[in-house]
């Protein structure tokens, strides 16, 4: 199959399940608006100009032209304008008149029998629950993926078969011409190893891991070592002697350590030039959860630091400067990205498949985080409004006040067209640079 033909199947994988991410979002929010009785008139999945719809029941279910989002409407989401006796008050300020037209649409379609059918007469714990619905699901279907990932497919591991053989010793950030006086042989080269043999013995003890395996050679530096390999079938039998060398001290987030100065650090190990091949293994159900928490950590710290990472973004989509691998991408780049994956015919179709359900369970992730954000439109912002509301209540209850009804949160209209045009301008920034300088996730 042709590489242009294997990204676009990358691209279509990533883009459905985008699409199906998305639809079960709006279902979190759906499901139980329907179970606490507010009556939803739309679910849609995209914005602008419908495309195709269906009504069942007293819910319209349709597709938009622009599959960036979707929503799920419900009556009465704000509460209706106060009335002094039978005029309406008005007013000429923008912002007020912003609020008072959305109250004035939250009820036009609020008719006999529906009075108690909307959505900010529910209690605070149901206004919760159907705002934290979508974020939710999207959790639950990284969670899912996640496990399809590490039990279904599993992750790459080193194992004890050789990938290749190093020719010549080479000290750290030096070079050496294998073919000139000065390549001295590394001890594995000098014995004779070879790519795709697999280590069974190493000083008359079983290998069964890598880790194991590199824990006896730099423990080893200057012994003469029986080693026992199998290659292609056959059992061979050979000594080596692994040289003292400089090599990283690694820390436990898989990182070079550093000392208080920033200055790398380095230790003088065994060392016999050998790189290990690596295999996906299944793991067991208990790493699922783990691994989800290493996740939603790593994608937390982007979001937390959104802001001072999309100027990263914008100073290296109108510079030279490169970009951030681990910073934020649009779904132009996610999809460029699974492309760029699906096209990698070196890589085995197996592991080239685990990795874009790593890409949706990862994505599922930063949906459900992204979401959660206390700020207007995002569900977080609903989820901190009703969260006022109760706290207000509670507050006037304990001061033996009238209760103060339910929280107008479309007072909060003006803030929330403030930050949907900044989510839009950070959207289009991100489209831009993946588009003109996209990251490069390969090194």
């Amino acid at each position: 199959m042709s590489p242009v033909l294997l990204f676009i199947l990358g691209v279509v994988f990533v883009a459905i399940g985008v699409a199906v991410s998305i639809a079960l979002h709006e279902v979190g929010h759906l499901v139980p608006a329907k179970l606490f009785k507010v009556r939803v008139t739309k679910y849609m999945i995209g914005f602008g100009p419908t495309i195709w719809s269906k009504k069942k029941g007293e819910t319209e279910y349709g597709f938009k032209a622009l599959p960036l989002g979707g929503y799920v409407s419900m009556i009465g989401m704000y509460p209706p304008n106060k009335e002094d006796g039978a005029v309406r008050p008005s007013s000429t300020g923008m912002f007020q008149t912003l609020a008072t037209e959305a109250r004035s649409m939250a009820h036009e379609e609020v008719g006999p029998g529906d009075e108690n059918r909307v959505f900010y007469k529910l209690p605070v714990w149901k206004k919760i629950i159907i705002m934290l619905g979508g974020p939710a699901m999207n959790m639950v279907i990284g969670l899912i993926l996640l496990a399809v990932l590490l039990m279904g497919f599993g992750t790459a591991q080193a194992t004890t078969t050789i990938a290749d053989v190093s020719k010549c010793q080479v000290a750290a950030g030096e070079t050496v011409d294998p073919d000139s006086a000065d390549c001295k042989l590394t001890p594995a080269a000098a014995a004779g190893l070879q790519p795709n043999d697999t280590i069974t013995s190493f000083d008359g003890k079983a290998v069964t891991s890598w880790d194991e395996l590199t824990s006896w050679i730099r423990a080893s530096a200057g012994k003469d070592v029986p080693i026992i390999v199998e290659r292609n079938g056959s059992r061979v039998e050979a000594t080596v002697t692994p040289v003292l060398s400089s090599r990283p001290v690694v820390g436990s987030d898989g990182r070079q350590a550093q000392d208080a100065n920033g200055v790398l650090q380095y230790q003088e190990v065994g060392f016999l030039g050998i790189g290990a091949q690596s295999a996906l293994v299944p793991q067991p159900a208990s790493a699922v959860l783990p691994m989800a928490g290493e996740n939603i950590k790593q994608i937390s710290g982007v979001i937390f630091n959104l802001p001072a990472r999309v100027v990263g973004v914008a100073k290296a989509a109108f510079s030279e400067e490169p970009r951030d691998p681990n910073g934020p991408i649009s779904v132009v780049g996610v999809g460029r990205v699974a492309g760029e994956v699906a096209a990698m015919e070196e890589v085995p179709l197996q592991a080239r498949i685990a990795t874009l359900v790593g890409l949706l369970a990862g994505l599922n992730f930063a949906l459900a985080i992204f979401n959660l954000i206390p700020l207007l439109p995002l569900d977080g912002g609903h989820v901190a409004g009703a969260l006022y509301e109760g706290a207000r209540r509670q507050l006037a209850k304990l001061r033996g006040k009238p209760d103060p009804g339910a929280f107008d949160i479309a007072k909060l209209l003006p803030a929330t067209y403030v930050v949907a045009a900044l989510l839009m301008a950070m959207g289009a920034l991100l489209i831009y640079a993946d588009i003109v300088k996209p990251v490069n996730i390969f090194g």
